[in-house]
């Protein structure tokens, strides 16, 4: 799973527009999201009930694709946190 964290919405839709034109996730995670725990916007492999509710039912809801044909959460997830755009790489 990788994401994009912003805290204001405002953000969040610039980012969106960003890859809308075909900048690449990991360049736009570096660039825009507030989470720099991870590079990229990588949080690696999540379960079910490691995160919170909202997020975990988008991630759980998109289908798996890729850095190439990245499908992504439009409109972002709001959550405590602020504003989540989340990609999933892979299940397993």
């Amino acid at each position: 799973v990788r994401h994009i964290l912003c805290e204001k919405h405002g953000k969040a839709m610039e980012a969106m527009e960003k890859l809308k034109a075909g900048v690449r996730f990991s360049e736009v995670a570096s660039q825009y999201s507030e989470d720099k725990a991870r590079q990229g916007g990588d949080l690696g492999w999540m379960t079910r009930g490691s995160m919170v509710g909202p997020f975990q039912d988008a991630a759980f809801a998109l289908p798996v694709s890729s850095m190439d044909k990245p499908v992504y959460t439009d409109p972002p997830v709001k959550t405590k946190f602020g504003y989540h755009i989340i990609m999933v790489e892979g299940r397993k």
